[in-house]
């Protein structure tokens, strides 16, 4: 399917087989202000939930260090087990924010694409290296856009930024000094401030983004009637060749039917639309079994080849057209017309002097 198409002429909506063969390729209606909404929110619940009891028990632990230091050796394998110990305790303290911040980098993917592994964007490419390719996109209108799209996002962010700071602008000088327990409250305060004002503008910023850019997939994906056509043609077959392919099996199972015909016992016909070659072996047969059947020029050649090879021909329209509707080429008679066929079989048995017994 061509990707260099009119955009004018895509009108139709993307086939599912597209849509899975650009969602294997990494291709997906996404946004990263999802992923930096998710962020901001993750901080602000780290802020208020976790960070206030996770900095009392770093502060505690620094603090035992500093009033310990006696208690420390100061020659290279002390201080390495110093270190050690210290990373610990802030891993200890930590691993519930970081686990809560790969969670919502994870989250931010997964919640708008599902879980999908694009191999596709895993392998390796080395056409990428060239920065040519590269300097070329950003004069794409696409590009553009997307550049516009974040100096804007920074304007608005910075001046919510820079509202939620400016009360402190003027009392900066307050901060030296104080104890550190209370300097942690201010930032806090602080920092909560900041985080609800930017969450507040990013919860617009990802919501008309996600929009946008799923506006911008849709139309990515829209493809012509003839790459519809196309694509059906390959899923299902194209209809020429498919109906070449029945008019051979429907020329090589007349011929097999035709060669069967010599062997039936008799014809059974309607007299001229229909006809229905059986066979009947009481020796090895449960019912009689049809060889052969066909209707109008099919019918015609079947009667023909049975009168040349001395097959009676016998005309019965309602049997005809019964085990017609009722039954396949060598399949047997059902039960519910065993007598009817019984009828014809004992009867042409008869002149040919033959028994329905073994």
């Amino acid at each position: 399917m061509s990707e260099d198409a009119d955009e004018s002429s895509k009108t139709e909506d993307p086939t599912s087989k597209k849509l899975d063969q650009a969602h294997e390729e990494g291709q997906f209606a996404m946004t990263r202000e999802v992923a930096n909404w998710l962020a901001v929110a993750t901080m602000l619940v780290v802020l208020i939930s976790i960070l206030p009891g996770t900095m009392k028990r770093m502060v505690f632990r620094l603090n035992y260090y500093f009033e310990n230091l006696d208690e420390f050796t100061f020659d290279r394998a002390g201080v390495g087990a110093l270190l050690f110990r210290v990373m610990m305790d802030a891993m200890a303290a930590l691993w519930l924010p970081i686990l809560l911040f790969v969670g919502a980098a994870v989250l931010s993917t997964v919640g708008q694409t599902g879980f999908h592994v694009s191999w596709g964007l895993i392998a390796p490419k080395f056409g990428k290296l060239n920065p040519l390719p590269g300097l070329m996109n950003m004069f794409k209108a696409n590009q553009a856009v997307e550049l516009l799209k974040s100096i804007a996002k920074l304007a608005v962010v910075g001046g919510v930024a820079y509202l939620a700071l400016r009360p402190m602008f003027g009392g900066i000088e307050a901060f030296i000094g104080i104890d550190i327990m209370a300097l942690l409250k201010q930032v806090d305060a602080l920092a909560y401030r900041l985080l609800v004002g930017v969450l507040v503008v990013l919860t617009f910023l990802a919501a008309g983004d996600f929009l946008w850019q799923k506006h911008q997939f849709d139309k990515r994906m829209k493809m012509t009637k003839q790459e519809v056509k196309d694509e059906h043609k390959q899923q299902e077959g194209d209809p020429m060749v498919k109906g070449r392919i029945r008019q051979i099996r429907f020329e090589r199972a007349r011929k097999r039917m035709m060669a069967a015909v010599p062997s039936a016992d008799v014809v059974v016909t309607n007299p001229t639309h229909y006809a229905i070659a059986l066979k009947y072996d009481p020796s090895q047969m449960g019912a009689p079994m049809v060889l052969a059947k066909g209707v109008d020029q099919v019918a015609f050649k079947i009667r023909e080849v049975a009168e040349a090879n001395k097959v009676p021909v016998i005309e019965n329209p309602p049997l005809a057209r019964a085990l017609y509707a009722a039954c396949d080429i060598d399949e047997e008679v059902p039960s519910e017309h065993y007598r009817a066929v019984a009828e014809v079989i004992t009867y042409v048995f008869k002149l040919k002097g033959r028994t329905l017994r073994n």
